[in-house]
């Protein structure tokens, strides 16, 4: 059953996948074509996966689905981190510092989610 009062990780996630389709706009501006939609893909299927959860049948898939957006957050990283280290590409460090916080909070709702 879902909870409508308001959920941190479901905030943070959205505001970063709107962040992130600017990115990736940006990035399309600079024909970075495949990187663009590798992060636009994976920035915004974390928020996806943790608003998914919202609605899961089960303790077990809530955890499940989680783990799925620790991991589009986890490679949504390492575009990221690409990106900065590419000398032809625009940076960005403030969305790599927000999804450090995203990877953190996702990390302790897992592990303090255990399945009964």
């Amino acid at each position: 059953m879902r909870n409508d009062k308001e959920n941190v990780i479901v905030k943070l996630t959205l505001e970063f996948a709107l962040e992130i389709i600017e990115y990736s706009e940006l990035l399309e501006e600079k024909r970075k074509y495949v990187i663009a939609r590798q992060i636009l893909k994976s920035g915004t299927s974390i928020g996806a996966n943790a608003r998914e959860a919202q609605n899961a049948e089960s303790k077990a898939d809530f955890i499940h689905k989680m783990k799925i957006a620790a991991k589009e957050a986890d490679e949504t990283e390492y575009w990221l981190l690409l990106c900065l280290l590419s000398k032809s590409y625009p940076k960005n460090e403030q969305l790599s510092d927000k999804l450090n916080i995203i990877i953190k909070i996702l990390s302790k709702i897992i592990s303090t989610s255990k399945v009964d």
